[in-house]
C-alpha cells in the first residue's frame, strides 16, 4: 500500500506536492468515493483512482521469484550504494517491492510484487504461513538442542512458535539442517540458533508456503505461474473466509 499522492505522482499526474493540492480540493475519488485525507492509502495494482473523473493508468500485478544471492540488500534502495535485489531484476514499470526480507548475509527464495494484499497475507505471522531454512551451524547440535527449536525458545522475552527441524547432516565440525518457521522475527532462525549455542554459518530460505527455488541458481529468477498465482490467492482467501 502506498500514499495516494506518490501514487499520483508516479502516474504523472502532478509533483508530489501539487497532487496533495488536488486531493485536498476534493478532486480525486478512489474506488467512486472522494478522498481528502493526504495520508490516504492505496493498492496501486487495484484501486480505482479517478482525478477530475478520469481514471489513471494501474499497474497490472507483477510476482516475481528470486533465489537471492549473499550480499544483497533486501530492499529497493540503499543510501549507502550497496547492491539491492532489484539490481537482479530486468527494468521494469510496474514497482514491485519484496514481500518480507533476507539478511544480506543470507540466500535464498525471495518473493517481489505490487500486489499489497498478497504481501500483508504472507508476511503477517497469524497467517501461519510457513518458511523453510537450510542452515550450516558451527559444531554439533544433539537431539536435545533440535528439540529446543522445536519446541521454542525465548527471544527478547517472548517464545517462538514451534518449528519443525529435518535433513540433519554431519560434516565434520559443522553440522547442516532443514528448519521451517511462520514467524517473522528480525534474523529469527540465526537468533535461534544462538539460543543454544550454535553460531550459523550459512543460512538459505529453501521456501515459502508451496513455492521453492528448484531450478533456480543464486542470481536466477522467474515470474510465478498463472496456476501459481492461484494457488496463493486461493490460501488467501481460505485463510479470510475462515
Amino acid at each position: 500500500m502506498e500514499r495516494l499522492q506518490k501514487v499520483m505522482a508516479h502516474a504523472g499526474i502532478a509533483s508530489r506536492r501539487k497532487s496533495e493540492d488536488i486531493i485536498s480540493e476534493g478532486r480525486v475519488k478512489v474506488n467512486n468515493k472522494t478522498v481528502t485525507e493526504l495520508g490516504f492509502k492505496v493498492d496501486p495494482a487495484a484501486d480505482n483512482i479517478e482525478v477530475d473523473g478520469k481514471l489513471i493508468n494501474r499497474e497490472k500485478r507483477v510476482y516475481i521469484l528470486l533465489n537471492k544471492p549473499t550480499s544483497y540488500i533486501t530492499t529497493v534502495d540503499d543510501p549507502r550504494g550497496r547492491n539491492t535485489v532489484l539490481d537482479l531484476l530486468p527494468e521494469l514499470t510496474e514497482r514491485i517491492y519484496p514481500v518480507g526480507r533476507l539478511d544480506y548475509d543470507s540466500s535464498g527464495l525471495l518473493l517481489l510484487t505490487n500486489d499489497g494484499d498478497l504481501t500483508y497475507f504472507l508476511t503477517h505471522p497469524s497467517h501461519e504461513i510457513d518458511k523453510k531454512y537450510q542452515v550450516e551451524v558451527a559444531g554439533t547440535p544433539q537431539i536435545k538442542d533440535f528439540q529446543r527449536l522445536e519446541n521454542g525458545v525465548e527471544l527478547a522475552g517472548e517464545i517462538t512458535a514451534p518449528a519443525q527441524v529435518s535433513a540433519i547432516e554431519k560434516r565434520g565440525n559443522k553440522t547442516l539442517f532443514n528448519i521451517t518457521i511462520h514467524e517473522g522475527r528480525n534474523r529469527q532462525v540465526r537468533r535461534m540458533c544462538d539460543k543454544i549455542g550454535y553460531s550459523v554459518i550459512s543460512l538459505r530460505r529453501l521456501a515459502i508456503a508451496f513455492l521453492t527455488i528448484e531450478g533456480l541458481h543464486e542470481g536466477e529468477f522467474r515470474y510465478l505461474s498463472e496456476s501459481e498465482v492461484k494457488r496463493l490467492k486461493n490460501l488467501e482467501n481460505e485463510f479470510v473466509s475462515k
